[in-house]
């Protein structure tokens, strides 16, 4: 299994970009993937994420709470404002504006804490960050998808509540609960939860890309573009609010990486759960799943080159 690991830690992002390939340009390959199974397919990421989780993960918190805050604060406030903006200026439909702002509101996703390890970043603070962005997103991200889209659409709160406790807090609180009570078994499935995750995620996208191929083709390339800026500006935005804060380079990279990494898994679910008209606003998670996890692993190379060059340069 470590073979394996290793090959998808490598590859993770050409295997993604692959997969989207074909579902988007040989839709029929990928249709038997139903949309439905979405909900069930984002879950057993999230109960992998509970396994891997253990107390101490959150003691981060209480060591650093001014930074976890700092990382907090940036996540919730950074991406909503960068894709409602976005969505305004490339003049998108409501559906494609409802996509965009779902992938902004939602919390830091579990491929930025392997992104920032790899980027040589400070793991421990991004795992926390993550885990506490993930708790916070049941209340905010419904509160802040209101904030932006109450006036254009009807936004149910109550719905978008109840789907992150149910995709998302309970699949990672009984991960975490088997994790303490049956370490001995945990500790030898966490070897094969990269490979388990990469498919559910790799079918997630196959069914939301394949699902709608002419609809994704005929936006052009104006959304592509809106999602490439907000993963880059939200990197770019998390960098900069930690050296404002004066954080040492490897928390740098860590809020990096966490504001600019989303669960767009969890954007795409809440547009089918919440938003079932609008067939379009499950596009844009599904185009930033594919996006982030490329541009993740290239900055997390080029972080990991800079670090490497200034050891030889001492």
């Amino acid at each position: 299994m470590a073979s394996i690991n290793s090959f998808i830690g490598k590859f993770m992002a050409i295997i993604v970009i692959a997969v989207a390939a074909l579902a988007l340009f040989v839709p029929g390959s990928c249709l038997w993937i139903q949309t439905s199974w979405v909900n069930y397919l984002l879950m057993v990421v999230m109960f992998g994420m509970g396994l891997t989780m253990k107390p101490q993960d959150f003691a981060v918190v209480f060591k650093y709470p001014r930074d976890v805050l700092i990382g907090c604060l940036a996540q919730f406030l950074i991406m909503p404002l960068l894709a409602f903006g976005l969505g305004k200026i490339f003049g998108f439909s409501e559906e494609l504006l409802v996509g965009i702002v779902l992938v902004g509101t939602c919390p830091g996703g579990t491929a930025s804490n392997v992104m920032t390890f790899l980027a040589k970043g400070d793991t421990a603070l991004s795992v926390g960050m993550t885990s506490v962005n993930t708790l916070l997103a049941p209340l905010l991200t419904p509160a802040l998808t209101y904030l932006f889209l109450r006036t254009m659409v009807n936004v149910d709160v109550k719905a978008m509540f109840i789907s992150i406790i149910q995709v998302v807090i309970l699949p990672i609180g009984v991960g975490l609960l088997i994790n303490h009570f049956f370490s001995r078994f945990t500790r030898k499935a966490v070897d094969f939860l990269p490979l388990v995750s990469v498919v559910a995620i790799c079918l997630i996208i196959a069914a939301v890309v394949s699902h709608n191929s002419e609809k994704i083709l005929s936006t052009g390339a104006a959304l592509f573009g809106a999602v490439i800026l907000h993963n880059l500006l939200g990197y770019a935005a998390g960098y900069l609010t930690a050296v404002v804060f004066k954080m040492d380079e490897p928390r740098r990279r860590a809020l990096c990486i966490e504001v600019g990494m989303q669960n767009s898994g969890l954007a795409t679910t809440l547009a089918m759960s919440a938003f079932p008209s609008l067939a379009l606003a499950a596009v844009p998670g599904a185009i930033f799943s594919v996006w982030h996890n490329l541009s993740g692993a290239v900055l997390a190379s080029f972080f990991r080159g800079r670090g490497e060059k200034k050891t030889r340069s001492l």
